[in-house]
């Protein structure tokens, strides 16, 4: 009998480990550093999208650029702000002058542990084609941000949620100046 705080494994895999805290099932990644998830906004206000096929759900999902921080041999202790660096780089080929923590957060508490910090990128130039790493492949839009809800319905997608939850956060940051 395992206590509330004791966790269980019951299955590991090479990226995700199945555990049990008390009767509560939940997945665990590998890395235990936070992903990122990056707003990424050209100086026209447009808001810098990515769609890849996912096969948990069996369809391409529109996304904002994301990753895991720490799992780059020899870069396992790189700090978010360089993990979404390189996330928005790797993904758009995108990189930006200005970074803004906005917020940490869980992508799925009842699912999984998983926390994802949330940046701003603005300032933004393309200096690389993007596109992601050779195990993805990723095309990617720019949409004008207010228009991304009608955009994403018009084309019959369906969207990672934490798009929505980076807009409106990184809106509140912009209003605010903080």
């Amino acid at each position: 009998m395992t206590s509330e705080s004791e966790i269980k494994m019951l299955c590991a895999g090479r990226h995700l480990s199945l555990v049990a805290r008390g009767n509560w099932e939940y997945a665990t990644r590998a890395t235990k550093q936070p992903a990122v998830g990056i707003v990424a906004i050209t100086d026209d206000n447009r808001v810098v999208l990515v769609e890849q096929y996912r096969p948990p759900v069996g369809e391409h999902v529109i996304e904002l650029p994301a990753g895991l921080s720490g799992d780059v041999a020899g870069s396992e202790n790189e700090s978010l702000l360089e993990a979404a660096k390189r996330e928005l780089f790797e993904e758009t080929g995108y990189t930006a002058t200005r970074w803004a923590k906005l917020v940490p957060g869980y992508s799925s508490p009842g699912l999984t542990d998983e926390m994802i910090v949330l940046f701003l990128a603005e300032g933004l130039s393309k200096t690389g084609r993007g596109g992601g790493d050779s195990s993805e492949a990723i095309t990617v839009h720019e949409i004008a941000i207010d228009e991304v809800a009608e955009w994403v319905a018009a084309k019959g997608a369906k969207a990672d949620l934490k798009l929505y939850a980076g807009l409106f956060t990184a809106e509140h940051h912009r209003r605010s100046g903080k």
